[in-house]
């Protein structure tokens, strides 16, 4: 999975300059600042954490180190729908890798990937803190809980008209 090469737009530059203000430029604030851009860009590419790390006057390893840190970033466009399986212990003895198997059989796109629709993105989670609904799905915000591979068509079938 390697990041996209983008030029940033001057509005779009702009407008990070004044995300980052809204958070007066503080170093401490960095996480607030990159939820920020990436509810606004989707996602956080390198072009992006580098005006964020001069705006915060941090080093860009820092920035990078926190986006590849969380899983909740992402250096590349999700899909409108982004599938994320959780993989964590609970989920993973209860089947969490046939129902993530299912998901990629029908979307078409390995872990990581987004279809060419743009439409969804599958990626796997270690822990969503709800191990007693194993396997828990979440497909944007709406939760599933002990998701089968048979149910796997079903969720997808939710978002087929959006």
């Amino acid at each position: 999975m390697s990041a996209i090469k983008i030029r940033l737009k001057e509005k779009d530059l702009q407008q990070l300059k004044d995300i980052c203000k809204s958070f007066n430029n503080e170093p401490g604030e960095l996480i607030n600042v990159l939820h920020k851009t990436q509810s606004i860009f989707g996602y956080l590419p390198a072009e992006v954490q580098e005006v964020i790390a001069q705006q915060l006057d941090v080093s860009v390893a820092k920035v990078y180190g926190v986006v590849t840190f969380y899983s909740f970033f992402t250096m590349v466009p999700r899909g409108k729908y982004p599938i994320s399986v959780c993989t964590g212990t609970a989920c993973y003895v209860r089947g969490a890798e046939k129902v993530l198997d299912e998901f990629k059989r029908l979307v078409k796109v390995p872990v990581g990937e987004t279809t060419p629709d743009g439409k969804f993105s599958i990626a796997g989670l270690r822990c969503v803190g709800a191990c007693g609904l194993a396997p828990v799905v979440l497909v944007g915000d709406k939760t599933y809980g002990r998701v089968a591979p048979d149910g796997v068509k079903e969720i997808l079938k939710e978002y087929e008209d959006k």
